[in-house]
């Protein structure tokens, strides 16, 4: 009996299978029935009504994973409720209705949803359970205006602060003082009808704060209106970008008229605990473990590094200029999360998204390393504009770029990083993952 040889696998096959790693350990059905068995142990499973509530890219799978648990382990329980999630991220359920809407601007399918989730959450008593489940893009899909600002306004403002460049940390400090749901209003709303409220996040934030992930619906808010003022004070958008509407609430929230985001002061003695479950740290490290075994040393860079996408690809094209410089002893990957922006000129339109950018920056930046190789893609499957997760490139996918001609330099100020790589057959594609913890990014060196 002869044994087969088995290949090494391919650079190509190294960085998907990298990715793919740091997808698998956010998922959803894995991680949402740890936690339900952490949350409510044996003989504390929910009594009274049990509402479920959420929003965002990967909060129709936990919802699907949170009715499969309770079929097992509470078949006395019944589940209703509501779940927004982006278009094309349904996840199959029978007591929770799941609502497809827009993402990341806000439309009609989401405003009605929202109104639903805020509608079943005032019909709570004593003794009930609020399960959120939220995860990145729930700020978009939960946008249920306060009243005087309608869903156009919020429309308006998000495209405004998109076209701006501010990191979506600072976008939603600004949408969660305009929503009735947001900054921890969904949380204040149980309270004051007696429930309990367990939220379980999934971070594309980095930092992973509750009140950050998906803009906090259940979490206390550091932010104020005054905060909110300053951004767009920060990027020049006054009257002529932002609806007046949404200027002068912020004005009156400033003055003291309208009430503030949820506040730490006011949970004191109320049941809200909100758990992050998956983290994009936990991702990377996930990465790092898999390409451990295909002969790489690895270095994880952190999940917190943010800038402009051109820019970053530029540093880590120096940083892993150096390392080659400086010598290595066996291959080397280098691993990153965080969330980059990209800033788009007015007149310019762009295809693709801040991952395939900073790829093209990175690959513009490290000619004449044919020994370098790196994919960026969002875990959430979908990467700006396009239909792709993000790109990839080998010394192959370069030597291809050079016989068709093609000038990265060209295609990154036109900020088409989308086409570059489309040309070459270089995108990833894997459809919407049904999680989301922000961007990764792996840098292969080898000897």
């Amino acid at each position: 009996m002869t044994q087969k040889n088995t290949k090494p696998a391919t650079t190509e096959e190294i960085l998907k299978n990298a990715f793919l790693a740091a997808v698998a350990v956010a998922d959803p059905q894995i991680i949402v029935p740890q936690y339900l068995a952490k949350i409510f142990p044996v003989g504390q499973e929910p009594t009274g009504r049990c509402l479920v509530v959420g929003a965002g890219k990967a909060s129709a799978s936990m919802a699907s994973a949170l009715e499969a648990y309770a079929k097992i382990h509470w078949p006395q329980v019944k589940l209703e409720g509501v779940v927004l999630t982006r278009y094309g991220h349904s996840s199959p359920t029978s007591h929770i209705r799941i609502v497809e809407a827009g993402h990341p601007v806000p439309d009609q399918a989401g405003m009605d949803g929202a109104k639903e989730v805020l509608s079943l959450a005032k019909q709570l008593q004593t003794g009930d359970v609020l399960i959120a489940l939220v995860s990145g893009g729930g700020s978009s899909l939960l946008t249920l205006p306060q009243e005087g600002i309608s869903i156009d306004d919020i429309r308006k403002t998000t495209e405004a602060l998109l076209r701006s460049g501010a990191p979506i940390e600072e976008m939603n400090v600004v949408r969660k003082h305009l929503s009735a749901i947001l900054g921890g209003n969904l949380a204040r709303v149980a309270i004051a009808h007696g429930a309990r409220v367990e939220a379980l996040l999934i971070s594309d934030v980095t930092g992973d704060s509750p009140a950050d992930i998906a803009s906090g619906p259940c979490a206390a808010d550091y932010s104020t209106y005054l905060d909110a003022l300053n951004i767009l004070e920060k990027y020049q958008l006054d009257a002529k970008a932002i609806p007046v509407s949404v200027l002068n609430h912020l004005k009156q929230g400033l003055a003291g008229d309208i009430p503030e985001t949820l506040k730490d002061a006011d949970l004191i003695n109320a049941q809200v605990a909100n758990h992050v479950i998956a983290t994009a740290y936990k991702s990377l490290e996930a990465a790092a473990e898999y390409v451990r075994t295909q002969g790489y040393e690895s270095l994880v860079l952190g999940d917190t590094i943010t800038g402009e996408a051109q820019d970053v690809g530029s540093e880590q094209a120096a940083l892993a200029r150096n390392h080659l410089a400086n010598g290595i002893e066996k291959p080397l990957a280098l691993i990153s999360g965080g969330e980059c922006t990209v800033t788009i000129p007015i007149g310019l339109k762009g295809r693709g998204g801040r991952c395939s950018e900073f790829l093209l920056s990175l690959f513009a930046a490290s000619e004449g390393f044919p020994n370098l190789a790196a994919l960026a893609a969002d875990t959430d499957g979908i990467d700006g504009s396009e239909k792709n997760a993000g790109a990839w490139f080998s010394a192959e996918i370069r030597k291809d770029s050079e016989l068709k001609g093609l000038n990265p330099e060209t295609f990154l100020a036109a900020h088409d990083c989308y086409g570059f790589f489309a040309e070459l057959g270089a995108l990833v594609e894997t459809g919407p993952t049904l999680t989301n913890v922000n961007d990764f990014r792996i840098i292969l060196l080898d000897k």
